[in-house]
């Protein structure tokens, strides 16, 4: 298993490398796949390696790997006969299916979702008998995602990487509430499941940004919709059925995280907090994301977000009776330390 997954990662990370010089035609729009029950209570599994990091700023990718591993049997356990990570994997795709990962990019090499982990996830999905070229990492800009260290891979039998700026959005609004976008095609064409994969981090309008406004990223018109601390355009945005029938999991990265000053990198305000969090509860994953940020605050003096008039309110109306895209109440939130 480990050679595999080293010639897995290796694949990922060589594939990367170079961008074809054209781009497949898409099939036509994708039937998503059905999302999980919710729960009665929401699990969040918060992993932590204090020794993910080498001696510079790169993350080790065999603990990268193996604390990604931890976290996927520590999100089924007592819920399923789930005791090994592949079985987990398996619990959430299936051969044939084709798999977005919505990485996170706009804050630079500084502050984005870990080259490491995604190639982690890649080979753990691979693993589960999805085809390299069914797996899709993206972003809204292909530009972005290259500064933050990945390597655009178009077309082919490997590995897909590239934003959306290559394939663009879909000419009709999608819908609900105060929210009317045009979906990234990528999305909409080449995907049947989405796996989050966001950064813990501070921001300076909506208080933090994680899982919930991570999907930002996926629409023409993100701009339009920061009044008001994100809220409660956040919340409208995930209730969208293209986005909502798709989302399976989120694994933030929290390797290296924020505290203040974000969505840009502020390396004087970030921290090596060396962890994962992993929910199917994107709602409880932000709650318990925020208070990790809050706490982090509290340790460097500074005010809590709600004392700044800043708190992300959208996560409480994410959770709220209209949109009920999750749990947000800590008593229905169940936190795993792993």
């Amino acid at each position: 298993m480990t050679e595999m997954r080293s010639k897995t990662r290796r694949s990922f990370l060589e594939g990367c490398l170079t961008c074809a010089v054209a781009l497949n035609s898409f099939a036509g729009r994708i039937a998503p796949a059905q999302p999980p029950a919710p729960a009665r209570k929401s699990r969040v599994v918060v992993a932590r390696d204090p020794a993910l990091h080498n001696s510079g700023s790169s993350v080790d990718s065999n603990r990268i790997q193996a604390l990604l591993d931890r976290a996927m049997v520590a999100i089924f356990e007592g819920t399923s006969p789930v005791d090994t990570p592949l079985a987990a994997w398996r619990r959430l795709v299936r051969p044939g299916d084709r798999v977005g990962l919505k990485v996170n990019t706009l804050g630079g090499r500084g502050i984005s979702s870990n080259l490491e982990l995604v190639a982690a996830i890649c080979e753990s999905l691979q693993l589960a008998a999805i085809k390299p070229a069914d797996i899709v990492v993206w972003d809204r800009d292909s530009g972005e995602m290259e500064r933050a260290g990945f390597k655009l891979a178009v077309g082919g039998s490997r590995t897909q990487c590239f934003g959306t700026d290559r394939v663009g959005y879909e000419d009709d609004l999608s819908t609900y509430g105060s929210v009317g976008s045009r979906l990234s095609r990528i999305l909409t064409r080449s995907t049947n499941v989405l796996i989050n994969v966001p950064v813990l981090k501070d921001h300076d309008g909506a208080g933090v940004t994680m899982a919930l406004k991570n999907m930002y990223g996926t629409i023409h018109n993100p701009n339009k919709y920061h009044p008001n601390g994100c809220d409660p355009y956040v919340a409208d945005l995930n209730m969208l059925p293209e986005i909502r029938s798709r989302m399976r999991l989120t694994i933030c990265d929290a390797t290296t995280a924020m505290y203040e000053g974000g969505p840009g990198f502020k390396p004087e305000h970030s921290w090596k907090c060396n962890s994962l969090l992993v929910s199917q509860d994107p709602v409880a994953l932000d709650r318990t994301g925020w208070q990790i940020i809050e706490h982090k605050r509290l340790e460097k003096g500074l005010k809590t977000l709600e004392a700044e008039q800043r708190a992300p309110r959208y996560i409480l109306t994410a959770g709220d009776r209209e949109h009920r895209l999750g749990n947000c109440d800590p008593s229905r939130i169940e936190i795993v330390e792993n």
